[in-house]
């Protein structure tokens, strides 16, 4: 059996790029409508601005630690950002081509022309410069010395235009404002035929204007990323939230991580900008005309063509939740889960709802890790604390990039009276928890909700995540359990039947694998199977690598990067991983060993990785609902049998898909759950 140090790992942030490549298939694919298509280009793109943000960012910190600790942790952010920028450069070129020779050329078929500047005939030009009046007020244009003077500022992931002057002494920055304005103008039209602008183009029309009196020799789009961390200091005797709220200005302010630039513009003209944006050469990313293509999910659709989009789907009615007048009385019989975006959020919101207004309710506990703006949770809720329940609330302060958001309802909470707690330092609440306390026959009965997705029901519609409501009092007892740490009542939660990070799911999870080890050694039945979002824990992927040595069969499913590498021979030969990327965004996690026939089932909120074992609090549970487990492993073989949109995770990393065998039947995971639940619920 190899050393741990012998066995092979992928660098997570090369391999996150192998799945945004799985992206990018998604838009390459002429069986995807058109506007999905372009979602997914849009998704490609978010994806890449927020690697940049934060992966990127985290290599640029590692070389500023000393060289000698670089080196004895084998740590090289310098030789790894250089390859990430070779593979990116590679997957850019490959999106422009998608965009430029397949969108538009379909576009233009199903009659949608974008119009680009040059291309304006005289009707469209008097329309850009009256738009422009409209919007001139969102638009600043300064002037700037090529050679230094003050500080030249560019936000975060916001659209400017250099403006290149003859005079080589100065040069001009224009705000695009799509903040303030559509990214995407529809020009009038009396035809069949509809004509749609970029806000970029009208206001690249007028660019003259802002400066009358300079030579114009050359516009040019640009667009800096900056690092998306916030490095605070962890006082003792400092909320953590409040520090993270003070600190969300650094959002704009964070070291510069990317520039991209139109690959037009003059080598002079980019040495000038990158010395006044004290940026290096590494940091220069050429790219198209156009940037921030995340701005394609709001692509309008003059036509409103169904052929275009993805067929809706009507949502899959619970069988029992559908027409429970009382959930309390149905889960108290019988577990029931629920599977989104099968199925509505709404029977989450329903039984929050239900927990506000029933009499008999008196304690409502809940984990959010993200919160809507404004949705039927936070105004149950809300409702709950005017009924005189008590409310006790754990926001999670720094889920990334939603932190303000999240600060902003604890607050309002607080002022409702609500027990509000916050994030403890170096550690995050990744759980996605209810308890219920509801006075029943003179004793108070807990009902809780595990699931594997925010609370949240936008994105419960794109997310595939699977959830529980469950009044099994092994369960719930444990699960009063980790509120009570969260509310710093008990320092170590026991738990016999949870897997609570980072109290025992680490310890679990390698008993649980090792026991397979030691069953097929004995020539016991063992065998491994788990789904989830990412793969990274060295210490798990080491002892999956031991299980397939000792001849265990383990069957992956990891929709995002994973550093475990499957099927090379005398390491994980008997390891087989595949990732689904399809219309909705595969989420949830599920783990199942064998145990020599006596088969276990788990399901909750953490990967295997480091921080879901070790710096986060996650609530992994066991399925004992005999009809629910069934379902759950039902829909884990429909994933694994995916020959449609699963592609093979191997050592070529060519992402290549699963093909289906001659006279196999296609299925396509996503569509054929949709079929199994509707089936098992209509019945």
């Amino acid at each position: 059996m190899l050393k741990p140090e012998e066995k092979i790992k992928r660098h997570r942030d090369l391999n996150w790029l192998s799945f945004n490549e799985r992206v990018l298939q998604e838009a390459q694919d002429k069986t995807t409508p058109l506007y999905e298509r372009l979602k997914f280009l849009a998704i490609f793109s978010m994806n890449l601005d927020e690697y940049f943000r934060v992966r990127v960012s985290q290599l640029r910190q590692m070389k500023r630690v000393e060289k000698s600790i670089r080196k004895k942790l084998a740590l090289k952010p310098n030789k790894t950002v250089k390859e990430i920028l070779k593979e990116v450069r590679e997957q850019q070129e490959k999106f422009g081509m998608i965009y430029r020779e397949e969108i538009i050329p379909e576009l233009e078929t199903a009659g949608i022309h974008l119009v680009h500047r040059e291309d304006y005939n005289a009707h469209q030009e008097e329309f850009a410069h009256r738009y422009f009046k409209k919007i001139r007020k969102c638009i600043n244009a300064t002037t700037t010395s090529a050679f230094g003077g003050e500080e030249l500022f560019l936000e975060n992931n916001s659209l400017y235009f250099m403006v290149c002057f003859g005079d080589k002494s100065e040069f001009g920055i224009v705000n695009i404002p799509t903040d303030e304005c559509e990214r995407f103008i529809t020009f009038s039209s009396e035809t069949e035929e509809y004509k749609i602008s970029f806000l970029d183009d009208i206001v690249k029309v007028n660019v003259p204007k802002l400066f009358p009196d300079k030579e114009i020799t050359g516009i040019y789009e640009i667009k800096l990323s900056r690092d998306a961390e916030l490095y605070i200091d962890d006082e003792v005797d400092g909320l953590l939230a409040e520090k993270i709220y003070e600190s969300l200005e650094q959002r704009t302010d964070g070291q510069p991580t990317r520039l991209l630039y139109d690959s037009h513009m003059p080598e002079e003209d980019q040495k000038i900008l990158r010395k006044r944006l004290k940026l290096g050469k590494i940091d220069m990313m050429p790219g198209g005309r156009y940037h921030n293509f995340s701005d394609y999910f709001s692509f309008p659709d003059p036509t409103n063509n169904p052929a275009l989009h993805f067929e809706e789907w009507p949502t899959v009615k619970h069988s029992v939740l559908e027409t429970a007048e009382n959930y309390f009385e149905v889960i108290a019989k019988k577990d029931q889960s629920v599977h989104f975006p099968y199925m509505s959020f709404e029977y989450v919101e329903r039984f929050i709802q239900q927990a506000a207004h029933d009499p008999q309710v008196k304690e409502i506990k809940i984990s959010i890790y993200r919160i809507a703006d404004e949705s039927v949770v936070t105004s149950a809720l809300l409702s709950a604390l005017k009924n005189g329940k008590k409310l006790t609330v754990f926001i999670e302060a720094k889920a990334r990039f939603d932190e303000k958001n999240n600060i902003d309802w604890g607050r309002k909470f607080e002022e409702e009276g609500a027990k509000v707690i916050y994030s403890y330092p170096k550690i995050k609440v990744h759980s996605k928890i209810l308890l219920v306390s509801r006075e029943e026959n003179g004793e108070l009965k807990d009902y809780a909700y595990i699931g594997t997705g925010n609370f949240n029901s936008k994105t419960s519609k794109i997310y595939c995540d699977h959830a529980i409501f469950t009044a099994h009092e092994k369960l719930t007892s444990e699960l009063s359990r980790v509120f009570l740490v969260l509310e710093g009542e008990l320092i170590i939660p026991r738990a016999k039947h949870l897997l609570i990070s980072p109290f025992s799911t680490r310890k679990s999870f390698a008993d649980m694998i090792n026991r397979e080890i030691q069953n097929k050694k004995l020539g016991k039945k063992a065998e491994i199977k788990a789904k989830m979002n990412s793969l990274e824990d060295k210490e798990i992927i080491d002892l999956l690598y031991d299980a397939s040595e000792a001849g265990v069969d383990i069957r992956l499913l990891v929709r995002g990067f994973t550093c475990l590498v499957a099927g090379v021979e005398n390491l994980s030969s008997n390891i087989y991983m595949t990732s689904i990327i399809d219309r909705f965004l595969e989420h949830g996690r599920i783990y199942i060993f064998e145990n020599d026939g006596k088969e276990e089932l788990f399901f909750g909120s953490a990967d295997w990785m480091t921080r879901n074992l070790d710096r986060r609090i996650e609530v992994i549970a066991p399925i004992y609902d005999e009809d629910i487990a069934k379902e759950f492993k039902d829909i884990l073989e429909i994933q694994f049998n995916d020959n449609v949109k699963a592609r093979i995770q191997d050592p070529t990393e060519k992402n290549n898909f699963v093909a289906a065998k001659p006279g196999e039947k296609e299925i396509r995971s996503q569509y054929q759950i949709y079929k199994y639940l509707k089936e098992k619920h209509a019945s």
